[in-house]
């Protein structure tokens, strides 16, 4: 099955139904269906040929979605670019992969000339929502979308396929120890098979409408379309999680049942007023992936959504999802992020690649068909994490995280191997202390670092956010830190900060801390 085939299906099965809520505009399955085959005859009479990369740069919005399916039914890879990506980024991308189309925004248009001299393989820019200037400009042959279509796009739905299931269907650029991202390689198969075990423990059917306010370049935000279509729901998408009062509104006016947040999203949702129990009655679901959630924002949402059930789960864009906790497994193990996923093999292993027993800390690793071909012309990385499995010729992904699984196949996360701080010769996860700083109601972020310290190795540093009109001294994080910890882990300085900095996906970025080397 091809990844287009998801959305195609259901325009058989349910075309009159609303596929696609974004702003004011509404969408069936039929328009959704039409418009996507009117893009690929588009692209494909461009010259657009199976397995070429075309590049989407362009905020959450129905032209993002077309753009995707209608690349998809062309026979082509597609990529989507975060819409905040700056000049230098977006060049190194685009080169990389080496895109021959770009569909973008006018508003983008300034930025996307100064790449223009530098992406000599683009040949052709897109431009959505505005009158882009005319004709050639240098190498680069730039229309609107509207003319683009007027010009090269039939009306009909019919298309030949051009791609069986083991082609590339996407690539997710994601951050790289090289400083440049890497383009993670999805198959049509990968991403299927992710998508229908995905559906499979949400039990996700037609009458689902569900609410994404995660950008479309985060896999997370991406997959919700994806799993939307395979059941034939219905897809209420937002630009963004800025203005959460608006949120709250359309979790109301649509009727919500499934919502995937990230622990940002959860933390802004629980510092709102008015947010009592039982106001969103038809709420189902509720997941969170990017970041484990802190048990102590577990339990509030429990209180707030009491009717509704959380699903905790954890995944890495080289395999979309990995493990997910069953809501009636919440009280039972607060700290699990679950286990494998349908269709999933799950196991750890030490330092020299056997397989551990169940509560030593090792390696996870991931055995499936929606573990990623590999990364795009980074052969020596790709070898670093995809390694011979069991089965003679397969290749396994080794995560880089560090976990331990408990007797009963569920998985608890100890940190990135590089995240691990050794101080006073212990080894302290973060997380761990993390989700001690949390159990503070009047902490709204924390981040916990190791710091070079002489006597200590590394010193743990807490550095903390504060919920509005908070008081709190670094006596009292680090008083509750050692009514809850081993001495080794309680922070040895703590500093206050009004905002951390954030990774486009809404996850804290450690990198970005901009810490000194020294312990303070």
């Amino acid at each position: 099955m091809q990844l287009e085939e998801v959305l195609e299906l259901s325009a058989e099965r349910v075309p009159n139904k609303t596929a696609l809520v974004c702003g004011d505009r509404r969408l069936t399955y039929l328009e959704v269906d039409r418009e996507c085959a009117r893009l690929a005859h588009a692209l494909m009479a461009s010259g657009v040929e199976r397995g070429d990369r075309v590049a989407v740069y362009l905020d959450n919005s129905v032209e993002a979605v077309l753009s995707i399916f209608g690349i998809l039914r062309a026979g082509a890879v597609f990529l989507v670019v975060n819409p905040t990506t700056k000049s230098e980024k977006l060049t190194y991308i685009l080169n990389n992969c080496r895109a021959r189309t770009l569909i973008t925004h006018a508003k983008k248009l300034d930025l996307i000339r100064s790449c223009w001299e530098q992406t000599p393989h683009l040949e052709s820019v897109v431009i959505a929502g505005g009158v882009p200037p005319p004709g050639r400009h240098g190498t680069k042959q730039v229309r609107s979308l509207e003319d683009f279509l007027a010009e090269h796009g039939p009306s009909d739905r019919s298309l030949a396929k051009r791609c069986i299931d083991i082609d590339l269907a996407a690539l997710i650029y994601t951050s790289g120890s090289t400083g440049h991202p890497k383009g993670v390689m999805m198959t049509h198969l990968n991403m299927v098979t992710a998508a229908r075990s995905i559906t499979q423990y949400l039990e996700n059917t037609s009458d689902d409408i569900i609410l994404s306010a995660l950008p479309l370049s985060f896999d997370y935000g991406l997959y919700q379309v994806i799993m939307g279509f395979l059941t034939g729901a219905t897809i209420v998408l937002e630009p963004s999680f800025a203005y959460p009062q608006l949120i709250v509104n359309r979790l109301l006016s649509e009727h919500v049942t499934g919502f995937p947040l990230v622990p940002t999203m959860a933390a802004m949702l629980l510092q709102m007023k008015g947010l009592g129990p039982g106001r969103f009655p038809r709420l189902r679901y509720i997941t969170n992936t990017a970041a484990a959630l802190p048990p102590a924002h577990i339990e509030r949402l429990r209180a707030m959504f009491p009717n509704t059930a959380i699903y905790s789960m954890y995944g890495l864009t080289e395999c979309k999802r990995v493990a997910y906790l069953p809501p009636n497994q919440l009280t039972i193990r607060p700290t699990s992020v679950g286990k494998a996923i349908p269709n999933t093999e799950v196991y750890i292993v030490d330092e020299r690649g056997e397989r551990v027993g169940p509560g030593t800390v090792g390696e996870l690793v991931v055995r499936g068909t929606h573990v990623m071909k590999g990364y795009w012309e980074r052969p020596e990385e790709t070898d670093r994490v995809l390694k011979p499995g069991p089965l003679p010729g397969e290749r396994v992904l080794y995560t880089g995280d560090l976990f331990r699984m408990d007797a009963d196949g569920y998985l608890y996360f100890v940190g990135r191997k590089d995240d691990i701080i050794k101080t006073r010769g212990e080894k302290v996860s973060p997380r761990e202390v993390e989700a001690a700083l949390y159990s503070l109601p009047e902490v709204k972020e924390a981040v916990v670092v190791g710091v070079s310290d002489p006597i200590l190795g590394q010193a743990i540093k807490a550095v903390v956010v504060l919920a509005q009109d908070a008081t709190l001294t670094e006596r009292d994080v680090m008083r509750h830190c050692a009514a809850r910890l081993e001495d080794f882990m309680v922070p040895k300085s703590v500093e206050f900060r009004s905002s951390l900095p954030k990774t486009s996906t809404g996850k804290i970025s450690r990198r970005d801390l901009d810490i000194p080397v020294e312990a303070s």
